[in-house]
């Protein structure tokens, strides 16, 4: 039993690491970490690329659980959760 549990926390790490594991997905959480609460089109503009492309990066970084969105009545916003400032600071310790 002890063995599933382990294997299964595996997975997540998986999961984790895949969806940070882009440099684009990186850059577009360091944009989040120095301005949080940005539109899809906020993002993409400031990293001067595609919104599906942005849209796509975002939604995989919240599967990761990396990224946290609410609406605000008019747009979805984008906020970094406190598992991406981790990741984002164990990131720079390789550099």
């Amino acid at each position: 039993m002890e063995k599933e549990g382990r294997q299964k926390n595996y997975r997540t790490l998986e999961r984790l690491v895949r969806g940070f594991a882009n440099h684009r997905r990186i850059q577009l959480m360091d944009v989040l970490k120095n301005t949080p609460e940005m539109s899809v089109d906020e993002i993409s503009d400031s990293l001067n690329i595609n919104y599906k492309t942005t849209s796509d990066h975002l939604r995989r970084l919240a599967i990761a659980g990396l990224v946290f969105k609410k609406s605000d009545s008019v747009s979805i916003r984008h906020k970094l959760t406190k598992r991406a400032e981790y990741v984002l600071k164990f990131l720079r310790t390789l550099e």
